[in-house]
């Protein structure tokens, strides 16, 4: 592993889960092993512009009502909506209550149903809700936000290395099979442990309580998703992603 093949992987990830403009690279093998592991990166930039945002939004005295709306949109800017189509997908599947194998035929499905629609209006009024209620004039409220989207990114990527996997085929396949398990794992899980770390060091309850839905959240995908659909999809890591940002923030807007 060279320190080229580290950044082809960080070029890999970025232009997978984010859209942020990257060159072009080549997807083998080499290139691969570790890209999981850059993918709470993202999460950091998604945190820093939030941060840089909510800073202009205390100087410029923007009103809370425009100030939640644009922290709600940020990380669907960055990401393009590669999880958020997950999410829908998933909630097309659940509310279907069809057996298993027709649930994941139906996440594959390219079109929206009624179901998906519903849950992205309720995902958005939530979110916007929990930002509403946010502190995000404290630096240190937005430095732990940052946390939990980088937070949020290395449990999925932790799942994606470990967890079991109820298709051969699609995009999460594809990263699991060439990425290095066990090195990432510990990889990933190192990360878990210092922005835990860093969050209760900032505010300790505040980070300890962020710190518990986190751990817990990663505990229920793993459950609903074996129980659900026999192991983890490409659709339900963005639908567990998703979530996971909004939990973690609600009970920082809570807790705050």
């Amino acid at each position: 592993m060279t320190i080229r093949n580290l950044y082809e992987s960080l070029v890999i990830a970025f232009s997978t889960y984010s859209s942020i403009p990257m060159p072009r690279v080549d997807w083998n093998d080499e290139n691969m092993k570790y890209t999981i592991c850059f993918f709470p990166l993202i999460g950091a930039v998604i945190g820093g512009i939030s941060w840089l945002f909510a800073a202009l939004a205390a100087a410029l005295r923007i009103g809370v009502i425009l100030r939640s709306a644009v922290l709600v949109l940020i990380p669907l800017a960055v990401t393009g909506g590669i999880h958020l189509d997950g999410l829908l997908d998933v909630a097309d599947a659940l509310s279907s209550w069809k057996p298993r194998e027709e649930r994941l035929a139906i996440m594959k499905d390219s079109h929206c149903g009624a179901f998906a629609v519903i849950w992205c209006c309720a995902y958005f009024l939530a979110s916007f809700g929990v930002f509403s209620e946010m502190k995000t004039s404290s630096p240190s409220c937005m430095a732990q936000l940052l946390l939990t989207y980088m937070t949020a990114r290395a449990y999925s990527g932790l799942a994606l290395l470990t967890f079991p996997k109820a298709k051969n085929t699609g995009l999460l396949r594809t990263f699991s099979d060439r990425a290095m398990n066990d090195r990432g794992a510990r990889i990933l899980t190192g990360m878990l442990a210092a922005q835990t770390a860093l969050m209760i060091l900032m505010a300790p309850f505040r980070g300890l309580s962020c710190s518990l839905a986190g751990a817990a959240g990663f505990w229920l995908y793993r459950r609903l998703s074996e129980k659900t659909f026999g192991g983890i999809t490409g659709d339900l890591a963005g639908c567990f992603l998703c979530l996971e940002e909004l939990c973690m923030a609600a009970v920082m807007a809570l807790v705050g």
